[in-house]
Order: structure tokens, then C-alpha cells, then sequence
């Protein structure tokens, strides 16, 4: 959410914007909000004004009474008596229209930063570096389901019956490999420096609305019927609400955080050949890290956190590439993204693996996360990034590390997390 003092000095500003966003039908709103303010303004103003003349009569009140003009004290009540009904719409009103700005500024996309390539969609995202030689071995690459299922590794018919699409069991190695990363992705984020922490996965409505769009909203969480909670689709949720309504020392800062969740999400509109097996469902594991930090020091962690993903899946062998999202693929809070993609042999491309996010402060500002620096109060920034989400990490890790006889090799960095395995048969 943009600052509605930058949105009423800068409306072309925002309405240009939104036109590098592909977001035209929203241009009517930065009209409507100005309006909005500008009443709202006008309103409160006159209600500030009759608090200040209640506060001046009653004590006139109290100075007749003392004087024994009972007349006038009773004339001055019932003025009173007016303005406080007066007052009493008036705050009614204040609240209406502090309602519907606040709507409409939650649905005016976020400044994206200058260097932002300007794209329709996704497939005018831009590739920023390569990392790693992608190799595409002299056997065939199976699909990632028919590699565990040779090695007793997954069970997606009994998930089925279970719980439907979208759910799976993991079996033995696969499993094992599974918690390895996880595990092995936790140390080398605590190693960087890096607070782990484990939090809540259902989260209230007001962190929700806080941490994205009401578009996302709709498309990934689950709501717990009967009360105000949800699962969440990444710990990075919980995490930056941890901070809600919270006024942070600068001396506090960065806050470097890296934490493990399972993860809940709807996945509307999955389909297709790639969406089968682990690739797009409904629930996974995932550990991830975020920062709170000062505005002038955000562009700099955000090069260190997608750094952070593409270093980890190197020390696996897993070549991977950066990505960096047009205008039309950022979500509307967003000001930078860059995604990692990780190479499939199999399909000779790479596949997303992680996604990078600076939000600047439109997540601080919806959840009031401040900070008291000395020269006073401001709005932190905040920041995100996927180290390791295992289903998809392991299409990836399967793939890139498929040797021909069907087994799959342990790098190094993993066979303390697997007993001393070098190989899974």
C-alpha cells in the first residue's frame, strides 16, 4: 500500500504506474481515492473543530454555573447538546470514508522500482545470469513420479484416496532425501548468519490482508471455517507478521530471520502434464527467509537473499539461473522480484524453484511495522525469498542427479543429512 500523502502529491506518478502495470481499468481510482481524501480531510477537520469549541463551552458552562447564571449555562448545555450530535455523524462519517480509501489504496499496486523491465506477463520476464553448466545426459530422463516410483520413493494413489489431487506420500529415501534438504537448507541460512525459527501456521485475516493482495488472497489461502484464521501458503506470512503493530529500535535492524513451515495453497487453475506429481499441490514443506530493514539498505539484501538460493542449489550441483519479473508479472505489493529457476534435464529448460521479493514498505505500512530512528518514526522495509521448497527442489535434484542406471547420486553436502549415503538405488 503506497503512502496516500505520495498518491495525492504524485497522481500521475501512480496513474503512470499503473499503466506500466497493464492495470488500466484501476486508473479511475486514484481519482476517486483524491476525492475521497479530500472529503475526509474536510470532515474530520470539522469534527476537530467541534471537539475543540465542546471542550472551550464546557468550561464556559462551568464558569456561568460558578457565577450563578443558570440561564445562559443551560443555553451554552444545549448547544453542546447540537454540536455532540453533529460530532456524533460526523465520526460515523470519518469512519465510512477512512473504510473506503483504505479499500481502494490496498488495491492501487505498490511503486515498482526504476530498473523493473516494463512486460505484459511472464513471458516478458527477463533472464539476468546463468549459474552452472546445464547438461542433458545420454539416457532418457523419466518424469519425476515414475523416477520415486522406481525407487519406492512416492504413493500418490493412496494420497488420492486420502485427501484427492494435489496430496502425496513420500516413502523411504525419497522421504529421507526430502527432510535432508530441508534440513541441510536450515543450516546453511543459520550459517549465513542467518535466526531460525519455527511459527505459526494459521494465521488471522489482518495479517493476511497485510502481507498481499486481495487477488493472491483469493487464489491461494485456505480459510479455517467458523473462525478467523488461515493456513498459510509460505512462512513468509507469519513471519512478517510477527512484527505487526510493532515499533522496532533501529539499532534492532536487519532483522534476518530464516524459518521452516509447512505450506497450504490452493493451486487454482493447475493443470497440465507439468502440473502432475509434486510440482504444482496443495500442501509442502518449505524453508524460507525474510528481512526487516531501513529503506536504504533493502536493494542491497535483496541481492544477497536470491544470491543466498542460487549459492544453495549450487553446493547441490543443480544448475540454475536468475530471472528478474516484468511490470505485469509482479504482484501488486511488489516493488522487485527475481526468480531462480533450476534446470530440467528432462524437459531441456529451466523451471521456477524459488521466488525474491522486495516489497520496500507496503507490507510495514499495512501492518504498522515501524521503526524509531533518530531522526523519528518510519516504516521498515521488508523483504523475502524461497531457500528450498523440496517438492519442487526435488524434480530438480532428481533430474540433475539421475545416473544411468536408474539410482540417484548424493552430493557431498547432503550425506550427513543421509546417513553417509552416497547413492539412493
Amino acid at each position: 500500500m503506497i503512502d496516500i500523502k505520495f498518491l495525492r502529491e504524485n497522481p500521475e506518478a501512480v496513474k503512470e504506474n499503473i499503466k506500466k502495470k497493464f492495470q488500466d481499468k484501476k486508473l479511475p481510482l486514484v481519482d476517486e481515492v483524491i476525492e475521497l481524501d479530500a472529503e475526509s480531510r474536510k470532515v474530520k477537520q470539522e469534527a476537530d473543530d467541534l471537539r475543540a469549541s465542546r471542550n472551550k463551552i464546557s468550561k464556559e458552562i462551568g464558569a456561568l454555573m460558578g457565577q450563578g447564571k443558570k440561564e445562559e449555562a443551560e443555553a451554552k448545555k444545549a448547544e453542546v447538546a447540537a454540536n455532540s450530535k453533529r460530532l456524533e455523524e460526523l465520526e460515523v462519517k470519518e469512519t465510512e470514508l477512512e473504510e473506503k480509501i483504505k479499500k481502494i489504496m490496498m488495491t492501487i499496486p505498490n511503486i515498482i522500482d526504476p530498473s523493473v523491465p516494463i512486460g505484459k506477463d511472464d513471458s516478458e520476464n527477463v533472464e539476468i545470469q546463468k549459474y552452472g553448466e546445464p547438461v542433458v545426459p545420454d539416457f532418457e530422463v523419466p518424469y519425476h513420479t515414475d523416477i520415486m516410483e522406481k525407487l519406492n520413493g512416492i504413493d500418490l494413489d493412496s494420497a488420492r484416496k486420502v485427501a484427492g489431487n494435489g496430496f502425496y506420500y513420500l516413502m523411504g529415501d525419497i522421504a529421507r532425501l526430502h527432510s535432508a534438504v530441508i534440513s541441510y537448507a536450515r543450516d546453511f541460512m543459520i550459517d549465513r548468519g542467518f535466526t531460525y525459527c519455527v511459527p505459526p501456521f494459521m494465521i488471522r485475516s489482518s495479517v493476511v490482508t497485510g502481507v498481499m493482495s486481495f487477488d493472491e488472497m483469493d487464489a491461494m489461502m485456505y480459510k479455517i471455517e467458523g473462525e478467523d484464521l488461515y493456513l498459510i501458503g509460505t512462512s513468509e506470512h507469519s513471519m512478517i507478521g510477527k512484527f505487526i503493530d510493532t515499533i522496532v529500535p533501529e539499532e534492532t535492524l536487519p532483522q534476518t530471520l530464516t524459518s521452516y513451515s509447512p505450506c497450504f495453497r490452493k493451486e487454482k487453475g493447475a493443470h497440465g502434464l507439468e502440473e502432475r506429481g509434486v510440482y504444482r499441490i496443495h500442501q509442502f514443506e518449505k524453508q524460507e527467509m525474510i528481512v526487516v530493514c531501513k529503506p536504504e539498505d533493502s536493494a542491497m539484501w535483496f541481492d544477497k537473499l536470491w544470491q543466498n538460493t542460487v549459492d544453495l542449489f549450487r553446493s547441490m550441483d543443480i544448475p540454475v539461473r536468475t530471472i528478474e519479473c516484468c511490470s505485469g508479472d509482479l504482484a501488486d505489493l511488489k516493488v522487485k522480484s527475481y526468480d531462480v529457476e533450476a534446470w530440467s534435464p528432462r524437459q531441456k529448460k529451466y523451471f521456477e524453484v524459488g521466488s525474491c521479493s522486495n516489497l520496500g514498505d507496503a507490507q510495514a505500512r499495512r501492518l504498522k511495522i515501524r521503526v524509531n530512528g533518530e531522526n523519528g518514526k518510519y516504516f521498515a522495509h521488508t523483504l523475502n525469498n524461497t531457500v528450498v521448497a523440496p517438492p519442487r527442489m526435488l524434480i530438480a535434484f532428481l533430474e540433475n542427479n539421475l545416473q544411468e542406471d536408474g539410482s540417484i547420486k548424493i552430493p557431498e553436502v547432503l550425506r550427513p543429512y543421509m546417513g553417509g549415503k552416497s547413492v539412493i538405488k
